[in-house]
């Protein structure tokens, strides 16, 4: 399985708000792709950083999957993300693969 994870750092003024549109809007969008099997949301609790950071995991069959997800959608929505929270996050993504 390959999990192609999004560590997100959202200012604490906007998480709610940012956490809302991630779960109405945005991973519904992401998952509609069909490319993704389920995802994760988690919230970490011990995060060395200013503001609030989640981890939202993407669980895909195999690299074919997410590489048709990457080169078909993942710009798109990223854009997505940045108009609707410009300056109000920090992203970085991870792509790990289950042993």
């Amino acid at each position: 399985m390959i999990i192609f994870n999004d560590t997100v750092i959202v200012e604490e003024s906007v998480h709610q708000q940012w956490l809302k549109w991630m779960q109405e809007v945005y991973i519904p969008k992401v998952m509609e792709t069909g490319h993704f099997k389920s995802y994760q949301i988690l919230n970490v609790i011990d995060s060395p950083n200013e503001g609030v950071t989640y981890c939202i995991q993407y669980n895909a069959d195999n690299m074919d999957e997410f590489g048709r997800f990457y080169s078909n959608h993942l710009h798109q929505l990223q854009e997505m993300h940045n108009n609707e929270f410009k300056d109000r996050f920090v992203i970085f993504n991870t792509l790990m693969q289950t042993v």
